[in-house]
């Protein structure tokens, strides 16, 4: 009995310290936390190549200064193709080499297309800024330009790329909402643009879409394909995207044929729209880029007001894309104040 008295005594002192190791560190874990979130979250808006380089200037890849876009010589001489990775009816594109760097080569297609490439790169040109792939440089002549190289692709590997070992990590309502804010924030810059109030007419479904914005390495969004940007010119007919009948839910309800089925489609009939089009379907895209990850039931119940409004038939009371940009950030906010908030209740 003595024996189990001296060992209840010395359990219940080795016992205390354990409890308060456990404490300290369940603290440090806690702490470490709450200041990754801190660190994690505290911009959702980095500084891009095209704010850290003067106008018509790029830096990709490692190089730390800024070069001049590349011109005919330049790109003849100095871009080397390595393999096909795209391709469509306008552009093929190709990984290159550039000093080093690998670069996106875009090649026209048929001559058929020329205006829609050549549109395109007037669009990447006018349109640089920090919602926009970086340009590196262009040859008219030769029907070929030079973006930077994302090596994910395009947004349609999302899914499939979180799966990864490497990008596991990222799948979280954070990584998602912020893709979803870096679209909705292309469509604002877009229709307020400097060259007009442009419509992205390159998004009769999803799909296709999608289709139009790289996914980089840090999961952000990026517009890459601009071949179809027509302009909304104010007290005009508005805008048309293509000359054939559109169809399917996708489609805003301004874009399909108002006449029925007993009325055969004709392009002349049929009449303009404006860039409302494209809020119409910020919905159907945002479930796409939330997926079904933990929290994105809340992100959804939040934005369901939103949601609404943007479904509206009629295309004027629908909301800006500015408008809605303002409400995705809120709630981006407000999820992280509460996650935040909780982590902190817990020290």
């Amino acid at each position: 009995m003595g024996g189990t008295a001296v060992c209840g005594t010395f359990g219940t002192r080795c016992g205390l310290p354990a409890v308060l190791l456990c404490l300290a560190a369940l603290l440090c874990a806690n702490l470490l936390l709450y200041f990754y979130l801190d660190a994690l979250y505290q911009d959702t808006n980095p500084l891009s190549a095209h704010t850290q380089c003067p106008l018509r200037h790029f830096k990709v890849g490692t190089r730390t200064t800024c070069t001049p876009w590349l011109q005919c010589p330049e790109i003849r001489a100095e871009v080397r193709r390595v393999k096909l990775i795209g391709q469509g009816a306008v552009k093929k594109v190709y990984l290159s080499e550039w000093r080093g760097q690998k670069v996106a080569l875009s090649v026209l297609s048929s001559e058929q297309y020329t205006d829609d490439f050549l549109h395109g790169l007037t669009m990447l040109r006018a349109l640089q800024s920090a919602h926009v792939v970086t340009l590196v440089g262009a040859c008219e002549e030769d029907g070929v330009f030079v973006t930077e190289y994302h090596p994910l692709g395009s947004a349609l590997t999302l899914d499939a790329t979180l799966t990864q070992d490497r990008y596991h990590w990222r799948n979280s309502w954070h990584t998602r909402l912020q893709l979803a804010i870096d679209y909705v924030a292309f469509l604002a810059y877009l229709h307020s643009s400097p060259v007009g109030i442009r419509v992205m007419c390159d998004s009769n479904d999803l799909h296709k879409t999608l289709s139009q914005f790289l996914l980089t390495s840090d999961m952000r969004l990026l517009a890459s394909d601009l071949d179809a940007l027509p302009e909304v010119e104010r007290g005009r007919q508005g805008v048309k995207c293509g000359h054939h009948e559109l169809t399917g839910d996708f489609a805003a309800p301004e874009q399909l044929w108002p006449y029925g089925e007993d009325v055969q489609f004709s392009d002349e009939a049929m009449p303009g729209y404006d860039e409302k089009t494209d809020i119409w379907k910020i919905p159907d895209v945002t479930r796409f880029l939330l997926g079904s990850v933990l929290g994105s039931d809340v992100i959804h119940f939040h934005l369901f007001q939103i949601y609404t409004e943007c479904k509206r038939n009629e295309p004027h009371m629908r909301p800006t894309a500015l408008e809605v940009l303002s409400v995705y950030r809120s709630v981006y906010d407000s999820m992280i104040e509460s996650q935040s908030q909780r982590v902190r209740d817990m020290l």
